[in-house]
């Protein structure tokens, strides 16, 4: 008599996972595409972009379409539209915009913090923040530190 064969147990794929990995490996290749023509290194991990569309005044103005680097903003049916590929969260639409909250920016960065913004002021401060950073950081490889500066002065005095 022939034995019977133990049902193998369900291999464990998670169907959903696979999709939207595969969604986000296309969309990731996809932008590539888009940005690799003009040329534009991106500084963020991820991002959002996200328009009021109550308290844009977009037929009145328009800045934010103009100040885009690449043309993400466009101008369709009467309202801004956002090409979510082409945004690279670079805050120039935030800066040009007459209106505060209107524009909203969420960016990840590579280190990831997690930047957001929508207005003039929250986008300079953020800058202001970054730059002070960064001016520090030189500020040290240029001048020793304290400790140092005394070792070398002592040895320097013997």
């Amino acid at each position: 008599m022939p034995r019977k064969r133990k049902p193998s147990k369900p291999s464990s794929i998670d169907i959903f996972q696979l999709l939207t990995e595969t969604m986000e490996k296309e969309k990731k290749k996809r932008r590539e595409e888009f940005l690799a023509p003009l040329g534009i290194k991106e500084f963020f991990v991820e991002g959002s972009i996200a328009i009021n569309k109550r308290t844009c005044k977009g037929v009145e103005c328009k800045l934010c379409l103009k100040a885009c680097p690449t043309n993400a903003l466009f101008w369709k049916a009467g309202e801004v539209g956002i090409t979510e590929e082409l945004c690279i969260y670079c805050g120039a639409c935030v800066l040009s915009c007459i209106v505060d909250d209107c524009i909203r920016i969420v960016r990840k960065r590579v280190t990831g913090e997690v930047e957001s913004f929508s207005k003039p002021r929250e986008f300079t401060a953020l800058q202001h923040g970054i730059n002070v950073k960064k001016r520090f950081e030189r500020i040290q490889d240029v001048f020793p530190k304290a400790e140092n500066y005394l070792k070398r002065y002592r040895e320097a005095k013997r």
